[in-house]
């Protein structure tokens, strides 16, 4: 299960996952990133509620993260311990920007 909310500020576009970002659910994200990134300069992806991530998952913030160089800028705040050990297994914690 995965709850996904946005809030808009202007040019800056906030998305707060809540659950499990896994094959299932991200499906879900990929549709909220695919249509409401146009006219945003600045991703917040707020990972204060997310418990888990998948590779599916990643594969999305990839994905948003090469839109957003393009576009402007893309963080991801918030992260636990175990997604960021996930992060750092895979790499991630080189590409990503991680507050």
């Amino acid at each position: 299960m995965l709850s996904i909310e946005k809030k808009t500020n202007g040019d800056q576009l906030t998305i707060a996952l809540t659950g499990r970002l896994d094959t299932v659910t991200a499906s879900d994200l990929e549709k909220e990133v695919d249509t409401s990134l146009e006219n945003v300069k600045e991703l917040i992806m707020d990972f204060e509620k997310l418990d888990y991530i998948s590779s599916a998952g990643l594969r999305i913030l990839i994905s948003a993260q090469k839109i957003m160089n393009n576009n402007g800028s893309m963080k991801v705040i918030n992260v636990n311990e175990s997604i960021m050990e996930i992060f750092e297994v895979t790499g991630f914690a080189d590409i990503l920007t991680i507050e």
